[in-house]
C-alpha cells in the first residue's frame, strides 16, 4: 500500500508546498521518481512531468524517455523533454560527465520552472541518497553544512521521498506492482557513490542494520547543529565587524576571545574567500606579526596593531604619470595633480594636499606613481635618509592604503614629494629660491 499519509505528513512538516501548488516532478523512470509520481498522484496534487535524455546510454536511454513519456500521459500529467550532448557539454567545460550531467538537468529545471510559472521542482533524492551524499562529504572533506546532506527543501527544489529509505521503495514497487525501468550504469562501481551504495553501506548496515533510521536521526542533529551556528554567526557579525568606510574592522581582543575560535573565525570570513589554510596562518599570527597580509581572490587580511583589517583587494595597480614641465594638470588613479608656477616663493601651509617646490632643482619629465619596496627620502626638517617603509609604519598607515599614496618623483628619481604627507627636505622652499612651483592634489573619485 502507498505510505500517502506519511508522504503528506513529510510534506507539511518541512513546509515543502502548498497543496495548490504547481509542481514540476523530475522523473527518471526509475524506482524512486516513479514512486513519487504515483505518491503525488494518489495525494492528488497537480504535477507536470520532466526528463532529460543526456544520450549516454544509446537505445536505452531513449526507451527511458518514451517510458516517461507513456508515465505522463497515464497519469494525465504535462510532459517535458529533452536530449543533451552531455558528452560534448562535459568537454567544453572540462568537466566530469557526471558533474556535466548535473548542470545541464538543474539548468534546464529551472528555465521549465520559470517558462511555466511553477512553483516547485519535486526531486526524488530518498534517505540512502542523504547517507551517500553525507559518507562522500566526509571522504573528501566537509564543514558542518555537509553533514546535514540533502535538504527537504532548497529554494524551489524539494524532496519529498527523504522519508523513505531504498529497501522500503522497492518494496512498495513490489507490493504495488510498480512498472519502472533501470539505469544500467547504477550496477557500474566505477563512480564513487556506486562504490558507497554496492560496497560500503552494505557493510555498515552489518555493523547497523537499522542504518537509515540512525542517519535520519543524526540529519535531525545536524541540522539543529547548523541552525545554532548561523543564529551565532548573525549575533557576531552585530558585535564584530565594524564598517569603516570601504573597511571591515574586527578588534583584536574579540577575535582572540573567541570560541571555539577557529570555526567562528573561519564562518565569518569563508565568504569574503578565506579558506581554513588562511584562518590557520591568521590565528597563529595574532600575537606576533603585526602588519601580516593574508590574501583571498577579491579581498585581503591585514593584522593591525588592536585589530584586523579586511577590504577588497585593490588589483589594479596605478600606471606612473609623467609630468611635463608645460603640464597644467594631470590625472593619476583617483586623483587630480594640479601645477601652479610661481615666481614667488610662497610656502603652503596648512594644506597636507599642497606643497611648494624649488623650481630650479626639478629634473623634467617628473613622474607620479605609487611606493615600492626600497623607497626612501629625507623627510622635512632631516638630513637623513628614511625608508618609506618605515615612514608609513611610524604614521601607523596599513599595508593596503599604502599602495593608494601617490609619490612626487624628480627626473633624477628622488621623491620630491609624498602626497598628502610629507615632502622631501631637498626641495624645500628656502630663501635662496628664485621661483616656485605649487603641486596640489585633488580626490577625483
Amino acid at each position: 500500500m502507498l505510505p500517502v499519509k506519511k508522504f503528506t505528513d513529510f510534506i507539511e512538516q518541512n513546509n515543502l508546498f502548498e497543496r495548490d501548488c504547481t509542481l514540476l516532478a523530475a522523473v527518471s523512470g526509475g524506482m524512486d521518481s516513479v514512486v513519487m509520481v504515483h505518491l503525488l498522484k494518489s495525494s492528488g496534487y497537480n504535477f507536470s512531468i520532466a526528463h532529460c535524455n543526456f544520450q549516454l546510454r544509446g537505445d536505452e536511454a531513449s526507451a527511458d524517455q518514451e517510458f516517461c513519456k507513456q508515465l505522463a500521459v497515464q497519469n494525465n500529467a504535462p510532459f517535458h523533454t529533452i536530449n543533451f550532448d552531455t558528452r560534448q557539454y562535459a568537454n567544453d567545460n572540462k568537466i566530469s560527465i557526471q558533474m556535466a550531467a548535473r548542470e545541464l538537468r538543474y539548468q534546464w529545471f529551472e528555465q521549465i520552472r520559470q517558462q511555466n510559472n511553477y512553483t516547485t521542482i519535486a526531486l526524488a533524492h530518498h534517505q540512502n541518497d542523504a547517507i551517500e551524499t553525507i559518507l562522500l562529504n566526509l571522504v573528501r572533506g566537509t564543514g558542518i553544512a555537509g553533514l546535514h546532506g540533502i535538504l527537504p527543501k532548497n529554494g524551489s527544489l524539494v524532496r519529498p521521498l527523504l522519508f523513505l529509505g531504498r529497501d522500503e521503495i522497492y518494496n512498495i514497487i513490489k507490493a504495488e506492482g510498480i512498472k519502472y525501468v533501470e539505469d544500467s550504469s547504477n550496477s557500474s562501481v566505477k563512480y564513487a557513490r556506486n562504490k558507497l551504495r554496492h560496497e560500503v553501506i552494505p557493510k555498515l548496515k552489518e555493523l547497523n542494520p537499522a542504518l537509515e533510521h540512525t542517519f535520519e536521526n543524526n540529519l535531525k542533529h545536524f541540522r539543529d547543529m547548523e541552525i545554532l551556528l548561523e543564529v551565532r554567526l548573525d549575533e557576531l557579525k552585530k558585535e564584530l565587524l565594524i564598517i569603516n568606510g570601504d573597511e571591515i574592522h574586527l578588534p583584536l581582543a574579540d577575535v582572540k576571545k573567541l570560541n571555539p575560535q577557529r570555526l567562528l573565525l573561519f564562518k565569518l570570513l569563508q565568504e569574503y574567500g578565506f579558506n581554513e589554510t588562511a584562518i590557520d596562518d591568521l590565528i597563529s599570527s595574532l600575537n606576533k606579526h603585526s602588519g601580516k597580509v593574508f590574501e583571498a581572490a577579491g579581498h585581503i587580511l591585514i593584522l593591525d596593531r588592536d585589530k584586523i583589517i579586511l577590504t577588497k583587494r585593490n588589483i589594479t595597480r596605478h600606471e606612473s604619470a609623467s609630468i611635463a614641465a608645460s603640464d597644467h594638470t594631470i590625472n593619476y588613479g583617483r586623483y587630480k595633480l594640479t601645477l601652479l608656477h610661481d615666481d614667488t616663493p610662497l610656502i603652503i601651509k596648512d594644506n597636507p594636499l599642497a606643497v611648494s617646490v624649488d623650481a630650479e632643482k626639478l629634473v623634467y619629465p617628473l613622474s607620479m606613481r605609487s611606493w615600492q619596496r626600497g623607497d626612501s627620502f629625507c623627510p622635512l626638517g632631516m638630513k637623513t635618509h628614511k625608508k618609506l617603509s618605515d615612514f608609513f609604519i611610524g604614521l601607523k598607515i596599513p599595508l593596503h592604503e599604502k599602495g593608494e599614496i601617490p609619490l612626487l618623483i624628480n627626473g633624477n628619481g628622488e621623491i620630491i614629494w609624498i602626497g598628502g604627507y610629507r615632502p622631501d627636505d631637498r626641495y624645500k622652499v628656502t630663501n635662496n629660491t628664485k621661483k616656485v612651483i605649487i603641486f596640489e592634489l585633488y580626490k577625483v573619485k
